[in-house]
């Protein structure tokens, strides 16, 4: 993977200082923030996080001869039992390599969500972007101090977007399915290689995990019961434990005294209608459309990137289960393209939508644990409103220019005083 130009790639004023390389000092500084993160998780939090402490639990069952599906919060199909035996046959070594690796994995996927975006990986904007995660993000401490396999999807999304962006459909297609094969996260995220018709690709998106969870569910003593207990609770969500952490708006308007099936058909609509802003993003018309290959750092990766992310907080709004880690998933792809003219990132509104999730922010009246979902619903719904709505009228008015095409700022400019709300009237070109 290369580092991109190191140079201000034709930017000036904010955006010319960001892209330009990052001197040793802040390395250090985000070396010393991320090993942080990751040790004193290491130190304080055993088995590697709770919910890695299921899987692991569920690889033990499985070498004992028992059902890894009699605990019904092992969510996962049957090849996260084999994936996490490792773990359970050496937990001392677990506890300290599953942080660290969940640190790695989005560091990673940060990288490869700046390459889509043409960012040189060794910009100031890469080191302060992580780090803005980090400190300013508290979803991401939380998969961290959890284990949630959530990382998986977190790390495979972005590099499947730079395969997209590249032109290897089939790699993309194989890195879904891989995923998918842990954790069926992603699955929404085939319906990108539906809009572009890449049946080849959508095909080994599909078999990979079939094929992984067919041959892994041969050596479980009660495969059926991801059918007969885990689908079915995933599908009721009636557990309470749960229920205090779900954002989605089917688990948390009836704690408000709205009823569960008028709860359940916001979240359908608003799924569907993200679902219908994708295809509107993806089928903007722009230079890229019909073109076989598109390119990382141009125009269609923005198309690209949006589109997936627009399919995946459309899942998010229905998904039972649905938690704030979630958004890992998403906000870097989108955040990485922040110094692209055309970004959602320059709306107003998506910042407003992270405001609940900054450490140390105080939401009164909602801060206590039971609580805790009405923020992560209000980071949800006002960030899937957000990028549905800019996916919408970015096909309504056309694809979004590239930067080749708009013009640099005046020197001394500031490029947060070019955002503003998509429909807003704008002071740059926009299509």
């Amino acid at each position: 993977m290369d580092s991109g130009k190191s140079g201000s790639g034709g930017f000036s004023g904010l955006a010319g200082w960001l892209v330009r390389p990052a001197g040793w000092q802040a390395w250090a500084v985000l070396g010393v923030v991320l090993g942080a993160a990751a040790l004193r998780i290491a130190y304080r939090v055993p088995d590697g996080g709770m919910d890695n402490a299921i899987v692991v639990r569920a690889a033990d069952a499985w070498l004992d001869g028992r059902s890894p599906y009699a605990d019904r919060h092992f969510l996962y199909l049957p090849g996260a039992v084999l994936a996490a035996v490792p773990q359970a046959m050496f937990p001392q070594v677990g506890r300290v390599l599953v942080p660290v690796g969940v640190v790695g994995a989005l560091a990673c996927g940060w990288a490869c969500a700046l390459r889509i975006h043409g960012v040189a990986l060794r910009s100031r904007f890469a080191v302060l972007g992580l780090l803005g995660l980090v400190l300013g993000f508290a979803p991401f401490v939380h998969l961290v101090e959890l284990g949630n396999w959530t990382v998986a999807s977190a790390v495979a999304l972005p590099v499947a977007l730079l395969c997209v962006c590249r032109g290897r459909w089939v790699v993309a297609g194989a890195v879904i399915g891989a995923a998918v094969a842990v954790k069926p996260l992603l699955v929404p995220v085939l319906l990108l290689f539906v809009f572009a018709r890449k049946w080849r690709a959508l095909g080994v998106a599909v078999l990979v995990p079939v094929v992984v969870s067919v041959l892994a569910a041969l050596v479980l003593p009660d495969p059926g019961a991801f059918f007969t207990r885990t689908l079915p609770f995933l599908l009721r969500g009636e557990d309470r434990f749960v229920r205090l952490y779900e954002a989605s708006p089917a688990a948390v308007l009836p704690r408000v005294g709205v009823p569960a099936v008028v709860a359940s058909l916001v979240s359908v609509v608003g799924g569907v209608v993200g679902v219908w802003c994708a295809w509107r993003r993806w089928r903007a018309p722009g230079p890229w459309v019909g073109a076989e290959v598109p390119s990382a750092g141009g125009p269609e990766a923005g198309r690209v990137v949006e589109t997936a992310a627009a399919l995946m907080l459309a899942a998010f709004l229905v998904s039972r289960p649905s938690y704030d880690h979630y958004l890992l998933v998403v906000l870097p792809l989108l955040l990485a393209g922040a110094l692209r003219a055309s970004s959602v990132v320059r709306g107003p509104w998506f910042w407003v939508a992270l405001v609940p999730q900054v450490p140390g922010f105080v939401w009164v009246g909602v801060e206590v644990l039971p609580r805790r979902a009405f923020k992560d619903a209000f980071t949800l719904c006002v960030l899937a409103g957000v990028v549905f709505w800019w996916c919408a009228a970015v096909g309504r008015r056309g694809g979004p220019v590239g930067p080749a095409s708009v013009p640099a700022p005046s020197a001394g400019a500031s490029v947060a005083g070019e955002w503003s709300l998509p429909g807003a009237p704008q002071s740059r070109p926009f299509p």
